[in-house]
């Protein structure tokens, strides 16, 4: 059973940058009550074209700076890192640590109809089959259909939500997906949520997309239930955000992802 102090501890995020904004958002509304750190590596961004090595070295010291401001739990939302790391961040942390990969796939699972599901993602998590691995760990009857869409992260950044060259680029990365009748679809990727409109209008209304973030969120709670851990104080809750370079550009394009205002942002070195 978690003690007062424990639980008024914040939720710990982190991220490669600013995608996972969109999974601080989906915590903020499933757990309103709950304190969140968030660190963003806006110094080594992006993770998706780098070495497994090298991601495992990056993830260990962005938890560090997590565990240093006293957090009850971590929440990796970096796609790259929940496919190729995340044993790492937990041996690490040495509190409960969740992903990004089996929360997505399991939803992902839950919802398909035709046992057709499409992965985008980073190049990184595309090429490491985590969220085809752990589908087929679920239900090893399911078809997974992989295609990373290394270009849908600069375009979240950049705002252009629905442009007409996100819309071109879109259709090109799924249209195959298309042709392979999925049902399903998992956004793989922290950022991908901001390009949900022109997403869905590539693949039609008839594909479900499951925002692997949004699904974190799900399992976050459950956790904090079951351990007894849930901030039950009434007080607002303090969101506090760090990066590792460029805070005011953090702030300016953070609030497309999180929905309203971060506030201050605040500047760590490792």
């Amino acid at each position: 059973m978690g003690e007062p102090g424990v639980r008024e501890k914040p939720i710990g995020v982190f991220d490669s940058g600013i995608g996972g904004l969109t999974v601080v958002r989906a915590l903020t509304r499933r757990l309103p009550s709950e304190n969140i750190v968030y660190f963003g590596d806006t110094a080594r961004v992006p993770y998706g074209p780098k070495s497994p090595q090298v991601v495992r070295e990056y993830a260990v010291q962005d938890v560090e700076v997590l565990m240093s401001r006293d957090v009850k739990m971590v929440v990796v939302a970096c796609n790259t890192v929940s496919a190729v790391a995340l044993d790492a961040v937990e041996k690490r942390a040495g509190v409960p640590v969740i992903g990004m990969i089996f929360p997505g796939s399991t939803a992902a699972v839950e919802v398909t109809r035709n046992r057709r599901i499409g992965i985008i993602g980073t190049t990184a998590t595309i090429n490491s089959k985590a969220y085809a691995n752990a589908i087929r760990q679920i239900d090893e009857s399911v078809s997974v259909f992989p295609a990373p869409c290394p270009l849908f992260v600069p375009l979240a950044e950049e705002g252009w939500t629905r442009h007409r060259a996100t819309d071109l680029i879109a259709r090109e990365y799924l249209f195959p997906l298309t042709l392979e009748k999925i049902d399903t679809l998992i956004l793989g990727c922290t950022h991908y949520p901001v390009l949900r409109e022109a997403i869905q209008a590539a693949v039609g209304p008839g594909v479900e997309l499951v925002d692997s973030g949004g699904a974190a969120a799900a399992d976050v709670e459950r956790l904090l239930v079951a351990n007894d851990l849930r901030n039950t104080r009434p007080e607002r809750p303090n969101l506090q955000f760090f990066v590792s370079d460029i805070p005011a550009r953090f702030a300016e394009v953070g609030e497309r992802f999180l929905g309203h205002r971060l506030g201050r942002v605040h500047r760590v070195s490792f």
